[in-house]
């Protein structure tokens, strides 16, 4: 349910950085016509510990300082956004590095052989380079937080992300994760090709923005799998809506984890899977 692509011949505008124009070959009305066109960007992201490598994820390189912290919490590789020391952001030939320091007694101080990732994270994958079994599924800790969210609320943020998404109008080719409040307003919006990198800026943003993650409820639009659900947890998100359809595994680690799942999040219709307490019929307002 992504935003159609604007007509290539329009700017993405300034805020729709994580773009580039290429030239394109395009056959319309039976002729065949040379034309620019807006695409994404998408590179290699290096993920160092304290000097030691953890994964290499290929991502959107924008928002990278939201990339960097949100990536680090929902990882667990640091507990809190102050075990995050520093940040060097390094571009380089073959991508960007994301060179970070961490507190000494911070789980990213302490990377071995075999606990890190070493093999790259592709844009649609929230595991890859994952080496162990153990390793793959991930139970996150219970959320708290009552936030009281409608119904009215709820639709009312999925209209408002359709306008908050620069790079996807641009493109259409990249995935938003949305921090809305109860009442449905759209307050912080990150992209990225990835669905995972997008939730992960997502959680960095609001970290760095002081924004408690379980006041209001966070919205993607991609499908929910088991992954988003663990990030979104370990975030402290206590509502997670998709637009698209959950996973039985999400299901089952929403509900143990206490977050209210929603998934097919539509006009006029959506699915709560898990934890329906917290959304209620109402204004909104």
């Amino acid at each position: 349910m992504n935003q159609p692509p604007a007509p290539a011949d329009s700017a993405p505008g300034d805020d729709a950085l994580g773009c580039v124009r290429r030239q394109i070959t395009r056959w319309r009305r039976g002729t065949m016509e040379a034309a620019g066109d807006w695409v994404a960007e998408e590179q290699p992201i290096a993920m160092t510990y304290n000097g030691r490598s953890f994964a290499v994820m290929m991502a959107t390189p924008h928002d990278l300082e939201d990339f960097a912290l949100g990536f680090s919490l929902s990882e667990g590789l640091i507990r809190t956004p102050a075990d995050l020391l520093d940040l060097q952001v390094r571009p380089l030939l073959e991508g960007t590095e994301l060179a970070m320091t961490v507190a000494a007694d911070a789980h990213g101080a302490h990377l071995d052989a075999d606990g890190q990732r070493l093999l790259p994270g592709r844009s649609g994958c929230g595991i890859c380079g994952t080496r162990q079994l153990e390793n793959a599924v991930r139970q996150p800790g219970r959320v708290h937080g009552d936030v009281g969210l409608t119904h009215a609320g709820l639709e009312r943020a999925l209209a408002g992300l359709q306008q908050c998404q620069p790079m996807n109008a641009a493109t259409g080719a990249v995935h938003a994760a949305a921090w809305a409040t109860a009442k449905g307003e759209i307050a912080l919006v990150r992209e990225d090709v990835g669905r995972h990198n997008a939730l992960d800026k997502l959680v960095g943003a609001l970290h760095r923005d002081g924004i408690d993650p379980a006041s209001g409820f966070a919205l993607v639009t991609s499908r929910a799998s088991y992954e988003m659900v663990t990030k979104a947890a370990s975030a402290g998100v206590t509502v997670l809506a998709a637009i698209s359809a959950p996973t039985a595994l999400a299901i089952e680690l929403a509900r143990s984890a206490g977050l209210t799942l929603v998934g097919f999040a539509r006009p006029g219709s959506h699915n709560v899977y898990t934890h329906p307490e917290r959304l209620h019929a109402g204004s909104g307002r």
